[in-house]
């Protein structure tokens, strides 16, 4: 997949090198690198120019990057996506509870990579997999890929705010910030626990939004994006989530975790736009609270 993206260069902008430009735009050095590796990487109307040439009112700077390789063991299958937004950089999936993210050992079908390859490849187009916020297999909501390598690299640099809802077993406290080093547990290849030596930092914010007399309805925003966080931490609080066949195997109420990616902010890797997404409550969450789920709160306060 090939991308091109065009700046008129302003008189502010004037007098910086394209690389300073870029840069504050978000381009990383290793995408600099792979626009420099390509002849029509880095443009100057029709001229290719090198990153250290000093910009000018006016000008008209071209970036361009092109997919050769496709992703390995990512065969198309046709997959049904619900896609919450979409446009030539990125798309955003409200991934279902019980479809993994990528192919594991052994495993190389049935995944969201799969389907995004039948979704976004074609004859001419190799599929490069770019998702760029991984969910665990049985965690439902939200996920960011990119379509190409520019708005990935971009992305990747870039500040995401990520909200997501649990139900948690017990009267959660109202309010309050998790901050615990998380590990991989020893003797596990999955299982992760909180560690003061050996875990690396992890934050996590919560807010109880309800409570049905034996489970909490808390939103939860993340600082830090450890494997299992959630999980961990809510767990190390002493209100673990039902369904977790890890950290709390309890199936009586969800069967699986009852964990939500429910918004997104972020702005767009290439547009002024600041997009603020969100998916809906899925129906086993719904059903496993059993008192009124109240309206979400749209920022965190």
């Amino acid at each position: 997949m090939q991308r091109k993206v065009t700046y008129r260069i302003s008189e502010s902008d004037a007098g910086q090198t394209i690389e300073e430009f870029l840069k504050q735009r978000g381009c990383s050095r290793k995408l600099l690198r792979r626009l420099k590796q390509m002849p029509d990487g880095i443009c100057l109307g029709d001229q290719g120019v090198r990153k250290t040439r000093r910009l000018q009112a006016g000008d008209q700077l071209t970036i361009c990057v092109r997919d050769e390789t496709p992703s390995p063991n990512t065969e198309p299958e046709p997959i049904p996506l619900s896609i919450v937004y979409e446009d030539e950089d990125l798309i955003v999936l409200d991934k279902p509870a019980g479809l993994a993210v990528h192919s594991s050992m052994g495993h190389h079908t049935h995944t969201v990579a799969n389907a995004l390859a039948y979704h976004l490849g074609g004859a001419e187009d190799p599929y490069v997999c770019r998702i760029m916020n991984r969910l665990d297999r049985n965690t439902s909501g939200l996920m960011i890929a990119a379509k190409n390598v520019i708005s990935a690299g971009i992305l990747a640099q870039m500040d995401v705010e990520r909200m997501y809802l649990a139900l948690a077993d017990g009267l959660v406290p109202e309010k309050g910030t998790i901050q615990a080093p998380i590990a991989r547990k020893d003797g596990s290849i999955l299982e992760r626990c909180v560690h003061e030596t050996k875990g690396k930092p992890a934050v996590t914010h919560f807010r109880r939004l309800a409570f049905d007399g034996s489970l909490s309805l808390v939103m939860i925003k993340l600082e830090t994006g450890r494997t299992h966080q959630i999980r961990v931490h809510m767990k190390y609080l002493g209100h673990p989530l039902p369904g977790d066949f890890l950290y709390h195997p309890d199936f009586s109420r969800i069967g699986r975790q009852a964990l939500h990616a429910y918004r997104l902010d972020f702005r767009h890797p290439l547009k002024t736009q600041r997009l603020s997404l969100t998916a809906a409550i899925p129906e086993d969450f719904c059903r496993a609270f059993h008192g009124e789920i109240p309206p979400i709160p749209s920022f965190w306060t």
